[in-house]
């Protein structure tokens, strides 16, 4: 690491370092490398100091194309990483000022990282995602009355679809509440997300569950198949299963201070 560096934080582990690390490629196509202290392993990247200044890395976290990069080489290493070792994700552009920096945090929250290392061994984190199923809210409600305008008959129709619509999710959201319970009835922990805009889903659906579930390995197939069993079953909603993810959302100390 030169001097002109900063240190970018992915992951940490529990000793001794993971393997493959040296075929890893962080942020900017930096070389990833271990930092070593108090029984852990930081998985870490040199960056620019002018990358790290506050300002920069504010104006960058806005820019969109730098961010989509930056994620995508952060979550692959922090993915790598996790393939050979119990892994707590930290979440990205977490930056520090040199290595001795790094050894000292690893020592100030040794605790807490091998805590959640032991809440994590043995553990994937899975996504489940509901959607309110189409139910034809969006055809005519025949509520029109011969003789009145065409506009007035437009909203009307358009009045009778909202609030179609709206009781329909309603009750998905509650079926939603159900299946969550249900599943964290199979998890070690469960998280609820905000719903995603449909903007990022792709779809015009509401989304009515985001949540994620902390479920032991050897659970992973009975976990999948009452996920499937409940899509058949519940008729008001569309499951997906997504995973396995590096388990960002059990986390206990995904944001420590730099």
């Amino acid at each position: 690491m030169t001097d002109d560096a900063a240190v970018w934080l992915y992951a940490v582990t529990r000793g001794p370092e993971p393997g493959g690390l040296a075929a890893l490629s962080g942020v900017a196509g930096a070389p990833v490398r271990a930092v070593a202290a108090a029984g852990l392993v930081a998985v870490v990247s040199s960056v620019s100091s002018a990358e790290a200044d506050e300002q920069q890395l504010r104006q960058n976290l806005e820019d969109l194309d730098w961010l989509a990069a930056t994620a995508r080489a952060h979550d692959a290493v922090v993915g790598a990483v996790t393939r050979s070792a119990t892994t707590v994700p930290v979440r990205i552009a977490t930056i520090y000022h040199d290595d001795d920096r790094i050894r000292e945090m690893l020592t100030e929250h040794q605790a807490a990282f091998s805590a959640t290392v032991d809440l994590l061994t043995g553990r994937t984190e899975w996504g489940v995602k509901a959607f309110a199923a189409s139910n034809g809210s969006d055809t005519s409600s025949g509520e029109a009355v011969s003789g009145e305008s065409a506009g007035r008959a437009y909203l009307l129709r358009r009045r009778a679809q909202l609030r179609a619509r709206e009781a329909a999710e309603h009750l998905a959201a509650g079926h939603a509440d159900r299946v969550h319970a249900e599943l964290g009835t199979l998890a070690v922990a469960a998280r609820r997300h905000p719903p995603q805009h449909s903007r990022l889903t792709g779809t015009r659906a509401s989304m009515v569950l985001n949540a994620a579930y902390l479920v032991d390995d050897t659970s992973a197939d009975d976990f999948a198949a009452t996920v499937k069993e409940l899509d058949e079953q519940r008729a008001l909603l569309d499951l997906h299963l997504t995973g396995p993810w590096p388990p960002y959302s059990f986390s206990r100390i995904a944001e420590v201070s730099a």
